[in-house]
C-alpha cells in the first residue's frame, strides 16, 4: 500500500489535496514500522470479564519533530497512530546556491531528552538538513532518535549514516541519485510546494 500510494504522489498530475492526504496515509503506515520495537512492559488491567496482564509502551514517551516545512505533512499520520505524542519543530531551509541548510527556528518539548524522537522530512536529499536537525536534538540530550522520510537519495542516506551512525533511517523508497540542483531523481518534486500548493 505504501508503494501504491507513493506512485500516485510521484505523478505530477496529483494535486495538493491528494498529495497531502496520501502523505498522511503513508506516514501512518510507516509509523507502524518506526515504532515496531519500542520497549513494552507488563501492566495489570481488568477487562469486562476478568483481570489480566497485558502490554503497554514502557518508559519514555514519543515526540515527533518535523523539519519545517515539508515535515509537517507527516505529523498528522503519526499523531493518528500515537495521539499522546508531543510535537516539536525544527525550521531549516536549503540555501539555493550552496545547498547547505540554514536554521531559522527550533521549538521542542521541555522533556525532549527523555523521549523517543521521530524526526520527519519527506525528502532525504543531500542529508544536510536531516544531519543538522539530528545534531540539534543530540545537543539537547536526545539519545533515542529515528529519522522517517518518504523518499531518499543514496547521497543523503550516506551523509546521515556517516554523521549519525546511531540513528535508524526509515524510508519508503531509495531513488537513483541527486541532480545538479540537489533534487532527488526521479523523486516527486519539491514536497513542501506540493503539500502547500505554493508552486
Amino acid at each position: 500500500m505504501i508503494q501504491h500510494k507513493l506512485t500516485i504522489m510521484r505523478d505530477k498530475e496529483t494535486g495538493s489535496k491528494d498529495f497531502r492526504q496520501l502523505l498522511e496515509e503513508i506516514s501512518l503506515l510507516m509509523g507502524y514500522e518506526v515504532t515496531r520495537d519500542l520497549p513494552l512492559e507488563d501492566v495489570e488491567i481488568e477487562t469486562p470479564l476478568c483481570k489480566m496482564t497485558s502490554k503497554k509502551v514502557s518508559g519514555r514517551k514519543l515526540a515527533i519533530v518535523p523539519i519545517l516545512r515539508a515535515g509537517m505533512g507527516m505529523v498528522r499520520g503519526l499523531t493518528t497512530l500515537v495521539p499522546v505524542a508531543k510535537v516539536g519543530h525544527i525550521g531549516l531551509y536549503r540555501n539555493e546556491k550552496t545547498h547547505e541548510p540554514v536554521v531559522y527556528y527550533c521549538k521542542l518539548p521541555e522533556d525532549i531528552n527523555r523521549r523517543y524522537v521521530i524526526v520527519t522530512d519527506p525528502m532525504l536529499a543531500t542529508g544536510g538538513s536531516a544531519s543538522d536537525a539530528l545534531t540539534m536534538l543530540k545537543e539537547r540530550g536526545c539519545k533515542k532518535i529515528r529519522l522517517m522520510c518518504l523518499v531518499a537519495a543514496p547521497e543523503g542516506i550516506a551523509r546521515v549514516q556517516k554523521d549519525h551512525p546511531d540513528v535508524n533511517i526509515y524510508v519508503a523508497a531509495v531513488d537513483d541519485h541527486l541532480n545538479e540542483d540537489a533534487y532527488i531523481v526521479p523523486g516527486l518534486g519539491d514536497a513542501g510546494d506540493r503539500i502547500f500548493g505554493t508552486k
